[in-house]
């Protein structure tokens, strides 16, 4: 009767009930279900030197690096960066389950700081996978990893820039940038979006050399399309050849024409006759689009191989036939 009389009453008790049953329906946002489907996969490794003790006559192993990896397949092949394992004698791996596994390093790559690993063992849990994934900036990513080996750890954040998913770059303008913590330990672990899909392996925290720069929030990882690509190359062919041109290209900020803007001397694209200022339009009658796009097509070319470029110079079209060589490294 008291409500009936008083409507203040009424609206205030509806208003209330409305805010507890609000209260009811909004749950806190949680990446825990992402977690708990790739968490699994991403291991510990261990990479332990052997000494021989010439007193004693006996071998000591002593830990000096130490990282994450992730698990690939259910055959046992693992992911991690080739700077966790570089200079071990023997690697161990330690499955969040708690089992202990000696690992085989079947094949690494300088220029993308991977490394495959392989372990003899069955049931392994495998990180899920998105074969058409795209990442954008923006997108919320989370870190799994052992970071200075306290175990396995969980950060969060976000891409804040993304680069190219190609073999032929070895620039870290070309990884995945972001700014979730990685420590040491965090390197080859997962980067995972809020489904528990592989984004990417993270590799190492930017540095800059100017001693006044004291940067923060700049991580990087290398982008999940090119560690797959990798992962395949070495297991198939225990490396990654490179095909190489030796050009340097630009883009035109006024035309969006590829330009080329210097040539190595003694290289493929001298020998063919490729000049400084050439606009490259095709390559084997594919139109090119972006820089990436062209220097991935040679890159992912075999050595002995050839391509027909096909160019503008000083506003005549013309075609250059190029067999591609084998790239040997920065300097080389």
């Amino acid at each position: 009767m008291l409500i009936l009389a008083v409507p203040e009453l009424r609206s205030n008790l509806t208003q209330s009930q409305l805010f507890k049953q609000s209260e009811q329906q909004n749950k806190p946002l949680s990446y825990a279900k992402a977690v708990n489907r790739a968490a699994p996969a991403v291991v510990n490794i261990y990479s332990v030197e052997i000494e021989q003790s010439l007193r004693f006559g006996k071998q000591t192993g002593e830990i000096n690096n130490l990282g994450s990896g992730v698990i690939m397949n259910d055959n046992g092949y693992i992911l991690t960066n080739y700077h966790v394992v570089e200079k071990a004698d023997q690697i161990v791996v330690l499955l969040q389950r708690g089992e202990q596994l000696d690992a085989q390093l079947i094949g690494y790559d300088i220029y993308t700081d991977l490394a495959v690993l392989k372990v003899n063992a069955i049931n392994l849990p495998v990180i899920p996978k998105n074969p058409s994934l795209v990442s954008v900036v923006g997108d919320v990513v989370l870190a799994i990893g052992n970071p200075l080996n306290i175990g396995q750890t969980v950060t969060q954040g976000i891409i804040s820039a993304t680069g190219r998913n190609g073999l032929s770059s070895t620039n870290y303008s070309e990884f995945l940038q972001m700014d979730a913590a990685i420590n040491e330990g965090n390197s080859g672990g997962a980067l995972v979006n809020t489904n528990g899909e592989l984004v990417g392996i993270n590799s190492r925290v930017f540095n800059s050399s100017h001693p006044l720069w004291d940067v923060k929030g700049i991580s990087l990882a290398i982008p999940y399309k090119l560690a797959n690509k990798v992962m395949h190359k070495i297991i198939e062919h225990g490396q990654v050849t490179r095909g190489w041109l030796g050009i340097q290209v630009e883009l035109s900020p006024s035309s969006g024409q590829i330009i080329i803007n210097g040539v190595s001397k003694g290289s493929p694209a001298e020998r063919a006759g490729f000049q400084i200022n050439d606009v490259i339009a095709k390559i084997n009658g594919h139109d090119i689009t972006s820089i990436p796009q062209a220097l991935d097509m040679v890159a992912e070319t075999a050595p002995g191989k050839t391509l027909t470029f096909t160019l503008y110079r000083s506003g005549q079209q013309i075609e250059l036939p190029v067999t591609i060589v084998k790239f040997r490294g920065i300097g080389k």
